[in-house]
């Protein structure tokens, strides 16, 4: 088989598209996070799927009141908040909350050095309500007591 020049149409069709990508990749917003009302800052943003949404561990846990720590000796990760205690590790959807074992609906993952998990581990472990609005790119993680928002919705 030898090699055959691309056409000048399928280099403009892929360039057309290249460029198209690139615009919305620009001008998109990027998910913001607010826990009880305050904006989180991240230097990893959340990542969506078309089914879930993953949010940074330690930056949503430290504004939920939380300590996160990471156990090199066992690959774990710890998150205390109050008396609750939960271990995971990343890749297994296999964890614990004060000592009894849970099943993670999604394993946790690393971009960029940080601990991603599911907005449904944050309500799971944290006994929180979340919302993700598409429209506005915005997830709303609020303490039941703290900040009621009579528009806020469970997921």
């Amino acid at each position: 088989m030898r090699y055959r020049k691309p056409s000048k149409t399928t280099l403009v069709a892929t360039f057309i598209l290249a460029v198209f990508g690139s615009l919305a990749f620009a001008f998109s917003n990027p998910v913001e996070v607010r826990v009880d009302g305050q904006p989180v800052i991240s230097d990893v943003p959340p990542v969506t799927t078309p089914k879930e949404v993953y949010v940074p561990l330690r930056p949503v846990g430290n504004a939920l009141g939380a300590e996160t720590r990471y156990e090199h000796k066992s690959g774990e990760v710890v998150v205390t908040r109050g008396d609750e205690t939960m271990h995971l590790k990343v890749g297994s959807t296999n964890a614990r909350i004060n000592g009894v074992p849970v099943t993670l609906k999604h394993a946790p993952f690393r971009v960029r050095g940080r601990i991603m998990v599911s907005l449904h581990a944050v309500q799971q472990v944290f006994g929180v309500r979340v919302k993700f609005n598409r429209t506005t790119a915005r997830v709303d993680v609020n303490t039941p007591g703290v900040s009621e928002n009579s528009e806020f919705q469970t997921q």
